[in-house]
């Protein structure tokens, strides 16, 4: 048996499209049972099941072909100080939010590129990506520097010695495959490919993912939505289904029916 070292699970510090706040506990439950000495997340997203974790093993690696993602992790890993004057006088205000949205993050610096996408990220309706729009919190400003360098502490402190990459996921997976290796994918849901940038991810992709899982050394889970697609491509592998619960409406909750997959 490989060691687990116990670590205090911390909040992701911003939404994100297709966070995993109800499916963690699940997820991560599974995740602590697989033996592993190496941890391998390649959509990490804002790391809706990485931060939840209570346990991990020696050799952690985070990875997300958005390079926005990538370099707001390795700024906050290692130039976090820095990271907090640059967010010093950040308000929340709509002409701000228009004004960055607007900004080619290509044209600033990887301090100001980081600032830039937790800003909007923070304030974004629903944790968008593509087609961001303001949101409006009656709980008061969706930015306050006062709420979010907690947060921000948490996850700089989380990230100490965690391998950070900014690869296409089939690169991911190559690179960091052995016998001792535990992936957990979580690619974009099936009809949700566009919701993270055009050409990030296609329904092509399912398939070449399926078959480059089934050549792996080491062990995957795959969390995704259930649809006869995903089954279909992905049924040499074990399948759970399981049910979770959304409040819809004031008058009452919605099932939704999520899979989780893995060798």
């Amino acid at each position: 048996m490989q060691m687990l070292e116990a670590v205090s699970p911390v909040k992701p510090v911003a939404a994100y499209i297709g966070g995993k706040l109800q499916l963690a506990k699940h997820i991560a439950g599974r995740i602590s049972a697989v033996d592993h000495a190496t941890y391998v997340e390649p959509f990490i997203g804002m790391g809706g099941i990485f931060f939840r974790r209570s346990l991990k093993p020696k050799c952690e690696v985070i990875n997300d072909i958005s390079k926005d993602v990538a370099t707001l992790f390795r700024i906050l890993q290692r130039h976090y100080p820095q990271f907090l004057d640059t967010l010093k006088f950040q308000l929340t205000s709509r002409s701000e939010f228009q004004r960055l949205l607007k900004t080619d993050p290509d044209t600033l610096t990887d301090l100001e590129r980081a600032a830039r996408f937790l800003y909007l990220q923070r304030i974004s309706f629903a944790g968008k990506v593509q087609g961001r729009t303001f949101g409006v919190s009656l709980r008061g400003a969706r930015f306050d520097l006062t709420k979010v360098e907690p947060l921000l502490e948490d996850v700089h402190e989380r990230l100490s010695g965690v391998i950070i990459e900014h690869l296409a996921y089939a690169d991911c997976i190559k690179r960091y495959d052995r016998p001792d290796t535990l992936f957990y994918i979580d690619p974009p849901y099936w009809d949700c490919e566009t919701y993270y940038g055009k050409g990030v991810f296609s329904k092509d992709d399912f398939q070449a993912l399926a078959g480059q899982l089934k050549d792996i050394k080491g062990r995957f889970l795959m969390s995704i939505n259930d649809v006869p697609e995903i089954r279909e491509i992905f049924a040499d592998f074990d399948i759970e289904q399981v049910t979770l619960k959304y409040t819809a409406n004031a008058k009452g909750v919605k099932q939704a029916k999520e899979l989780v997959i893995g060798n």
